[in-house]
C-alpha cells in the first residue's frame, strides 16, 4: 500500500459490526479465565495483554501503523520523544557503555545524552555529522554499541548522511538509530537508508495538533544482535524465566526486549485517549506534511531576499550546504521548520519575535499554526557558548516552524517582525 493508504488503514482492520474508527480501550486491566492463563501471558507477555504498563488495544493499533509506515517489523509507544530516545538507548547499552551521536541534535537529547546518560556510566561520544569516514572510525571504542543521529536536526537543520552512518555503524557491529520526528515516514523511511532502528516524537507532526506528547521507537528487525557484542539478546533474561530474546523472538529481539524490561520498568507507557488522538493526527499525515513543505519553500525563499536577515537554513533552498543530501532523502520536501539568523544578535532576534501577531511564540514545533522560538533562550539555554556553535546555535536565531495557514498571511505576519527591526 501506498503511505497514503497505510496512514488511513494500517493498523486496525474492524471485523463484521466493529466499530470503523479505532476505539479507545479505557482500562488498564484485563480479565482471564484461570490462573495459568494469566501465569502464561507473564511468562511471555506477547501472547496476549495483561496489564495498560505494557500495552493496550488502543496504542497497540497506532504501534502496528507506525511500523508499517516506516517498514519495520515492530513499534513501541512512549509517553515522550524523549522517553523513546532514552529506552532505545538504554535497550543497547548498560554502564560502562558508550555510544557515538552527532552534536547537532535537539537540546534536550544532548541534555540526556551529554549529561543524564553519563551520570548512569554511560559515555556519548560526539562526531560532527560532516566528519570523514576515518575520523568516525577513529571515535570507536570496544564498548561502542550504537551510533544515533537526527534524520533534520532541531533546529540546524543539518541533513544526517544515513547510509554512510549505516555503512559505518555496521563496519563496527553495531545499529545505527535515527530520529526521524521532523522528517516523519512521508518524507523518508531510514530503513531504506540502512538504518535499524526509527524513534520519533510523536507530539511534533505525527499529532499535529499540540494536543499531547508522545514518542515511538520501531524496529527495522533486520539487525543481527548475535554478533557477539550485545549478549543480553543472547544470553537468558533472568528477569523473564530465561528466555533468549534472539531465539524467542529471531524476527524481532530489539523491540521486545524494550517492551518485556524496559517498558515494565519505566512505565512510560501512553494512555489510550493519547493514542487514539494521535491516530487521528497520522490519517492526515501526508496530506498536511506537502502543504508544510509548500508553505516553507516559499517563506524561506522569502527570508533569504529580505534585509535584515543574515541567513536562512532551509534544506529545500537550492543553495543550502544539505540541499543535496535532503534531495537524497527527503525528495519529496524537506519539512516545513526553518532556521533563520537574524541581523544584531539575540536582542533584535527577540524583538523580531515579540512583533509577530499570527505566529505564536511557543516552546513546540511541527504544529498546525505557525511558531517561532529563539532556542538559544529556550530549548538549548542549558548549553554554554561552546556546546551551541557545536549544536549550530546562534544568539540571533530563530526557529519557525510554518504551518497550514495561508501562506500569504505567514509572509505578511512576518514582514511585521521585519519592520520592527
Amino acid at each position: 500500500m501506498d503511505m497514503e493508504t497505510k496512514c488511513l488503514h494500517s493498523g486496525y482492520t474492524p471485523k463484521n459490526g466493529e466499530p470503523r474508527v479505532v476505539p479507545i480501550v479505557q482500562s488498564t486491566t484485563y480479565v482471564y479465565d484461570s490462573t495459568d492463563e494469566i501465569a502464561g501471558v507473564f511468562d511471555d507477555p506477547t501472547k496476549s495483554i495483561i496489564y495498560s504498563r505494557f500495552a493496550n488495544p488502543t496504542v497497540m493499533a497506532v504501534e502496528a501503523k507506525v511500523a508499517d509506515m516506516e517498514g519495520g517489523v515492530g513499534a513501541m509507544a512512549t509517553s515522550s520523544g524523549q522517553a523513546a530516545n532514552l529506552l532505545a538507548i538504554l535497550n543497547l547499552c548498560a554502564a560502562g557503555d558508550s555510544f557515538i551521536a552527532t552534536p547537532a541534535v535537539y537540546g534536550g537529547t544532548l541534555n540526556l545524552f551529554n549529561i543524564t546518560l553519563r551520570r548512569l556510566g554511560i559515555e556519548c561520544i560526539f562526531v560532527d555529522e560532516n566528519a570523514s569516514t576515518e575520523e568516525i572510525d577513529a571515535a570507536f571504542k570496544p564498548n561502542t554499541k550504537a551510533v544515533f543521529g537526527e534524520t533534520l536536526a532541531n533546529p540546524a537543520l543539518t541533513v544526517f548522511d544515513i547510509e554512510k552512518f549505516a555503512r559505518i555503524a555496521h563496519a563496527h557491529g553495531v545499529p545505527l538509530i535515527v530520529d526521524n520526528t521532523f522528517a516523519t515516514p512521508v518524507l523518508c523511511r531510514p530503513f531504506e537508508w540502512g538504518a535499524d532502528i526509527v524513534t520519533h516524537s510523536t507530539s511534533k507532526y505525527m499529532d499535529g495538533h499540540a494536543l499531547q506528547c508522545g514518542g515511538m521507537i520501531v524496529d527495522s528487525g533486520a539487525f543481527d544482535y548475535t554478533n557477539g557484542k550485545f549478549p543480553e539478546f543472547t544470553e537468558p533474561d533472568e528477569s523473564y524465566h530465561g528466555i533468549v530474546y534472539t531465539e524467542k523472538y529471531p524476527d524481532a529481539p530489539y523491540i521486545t526486549k524494550a517492551r518485556m524490561q524496559l517498558m515494565r520498568d519505566f512505565g512510560c507507557y501512553p494512555s489510550a485517549h493519547s493514542a487514539f488522538l494521535l491516530n487521528l493526527g497520522l490519517e492526515t499525515l501526508p496530506v498536511r506534511m506537502r502543504q508544510y513543505c509548500d508553505n516553507a519553500l516559499a517563506v524561506a525563499m522569502f527570508l533569504k531576499h529580505s534585509k535584515g536577515i543574515a541567513s536562512v537554513t532551509y534544506p529545500g533552498l537550492p543553495d543550502d550546504p544539505y540541499h543535496d543530501l535532503a534531495q537524497k532523502y527527503m525528495p519529496a520536501g524537506a519539512s516545513g521548520v526553518i532556521s533563520f539568523v537574524v541581523d544584531g544578535g539575540r536582542s533584535q532576534a527577540v524583538k523580531f519575535m515579540d512583533s509577530l501577531e499570527l505566529a505564536s511564540n511557543e516552546v513546540h514545533v511541527a504544529d498546525i499554526r505557525t511558531c517561532v522560538l529563539h532556542p538559544a533562550s529556550a530549548t538549548h539555554r542549558q548549553l554554554t557558548d561552546e556546546q551551541l556553535v557545536a549544536a549550530g546555535i546562534d544568539g540571533g536565531m530563530i526557529r519557525l516552524s510554518v504551518g497550514l495557514e495561508s501562506v500569504r498571511d505567514i509572509i505578511a505576519d512576518l514582514k511585521k517582525g521585519l519592520a520592527a527591526l
